[in-house]
């Protein structure tokens, strides 16, 4: 039988589960299919939250390829299970994530509520969930608005899980991108859309008293917020930093929401960053992780938050480890316009 046409066995070395595979199925997929929660961000390959060891077995990338390995890592055995599909049964070496795998996965209706223009490429959603289904989840993760045609479309939770009736989200608009378009084109208050969540492993490890370091670029400033407003709320008095890229002083569209973070934090830190500076700005200019190394050149004692597109996410986490922070410290959701891939069908 050709081996890409029936099931295959997959174990995680360190804790001995096991889970199987179905042909064509990815091994990020049919993890969680059956609860088993690995690392993982973009599911399109460009930002190697997913990345895990290849102890045994053959794999193959018929999807999307693995952009976001290197020569080293394939020599390493390293793979990318949002993109590896088993060609035979495997054993991998992956970090299992405890924390989000009782929360529920939930397709759910969400009404638009509010539609607030932040800038003239940022639009803030606020959509209000069902009465008697709430979603439940952690901050830093993210939601997959459905369109028509299978097409998905991932935004992050800005929003804090303490809310319960509504979430919000915050959309960039791009040029040709069909749902972005429509947001700022076409929808109406009242509108309903069909979302996907909570997905993602991207939030606080609350188990660590490490000081914090958060940096986004552009709209990745959203699940920060949610993780910050998250850490305000609980009492979490650890140094936090924030480090926030933008290309101009207009894109930092929330200056007095963290105006009010510096007055309830007595640790935090604000450096906003820009890439094209106005003239007579005095601030950090350049990208916004060099901002990070030059006020930190030892990174060891930290613990390290990305959100951005993949470019900045691949740059940083390069020079952060280069800096001194362990990989396994290291935490990121990266985001980027997906190419198609195929479903699997239950």
């Amino acid at each position: 039988m050709n081996p890409s046409r029936r099931n295959h066995r997959i174990r995680i070395a360190a804790s001995g589960k096991e889970f199987s595979a179905r042909p064509g199925e990815t091994v990020l997929a049919a993890a969680l299919r059956q609860g088993i929660v690995l690392p993982y961000s973009c599911q399109n390959g460009t930002c190697a939250s997913c990345k895990c060891r290849l102890v045994e077995g053959r794999i193959g990338y018929p999807y999307n390829p693995p952009a976001a390995l290197e020569d080293d890592d394939f020599c390493s055995g390293q793979a990318l299970t949002c993109q590896a599909v088993a060609h035979s049964d495997l054993v991998v070496e992956a970090r299992e994530i405890e924390q989000v795998a009782d929360i529920p996965v939930r397709l759910l209706p969400a009404r638009v509520e509010l539609m607030e223009q932040f800038t003239p490429e940022v639009m803030c959603l606020r959509l209000k969930l069902p009465q008697a289904a709430r979603l439940q989840f952690l901050a830093g993760q993210y939601i997959d608005i459905l369109q028509p045609g299978g097409k998905r479309r991932a935004f992050s939770i800005a929003s804090a899980p303490s809310e319960p009736d509504f979430i919000e989200l915050h959309v960039k608009h791009v040029d040709g991108g069909g749902f972005t378009g429509h947001v700022f084109n076409d929808m109406q208050l009242k509108e309903i859309l069909r979302i996907e969540g909570p997905l993602g492993t991207f939030f606080i490890r609350r188990s660590s008293d490490r000081p914090i370091i958060m940096v986004g670029g552009g709209t990745g400033f959203a699940p920060l917020k949610s993780m910050i407003e998250e850490l305000i709320e609980s009492g979490d008095d650890r140094p936090l930093s924030l480090y926030w890229g933008v290309s101009r002083a207009s894109d930092l569209y929330a200056s007095e929401l963290i105006e009010g973070w510096d007055r309830q934090l007595p640790n935090f830190r604000f450096v906003p960053v820009l890439v094209k500076p106005d003239e007579g700005w005095t601030g950090e200019r350049g990208f916004v992780h060099e901002a990070v190394v030059r006020h930190h050149p030892d990174l060891s004692a930290f613990d390290i938050y990305m959100s951005g597109p993949p470019a900045m996410i691949h740059a940083a986490r390069h020079a952060f480890v280069d800096s001194g922070v362990p990989e396994n410290r290291l935490f990121y959701d990266s985001f980027d316009f997906a190419p198609d891939v195929p479903p699997v069908r239950d």
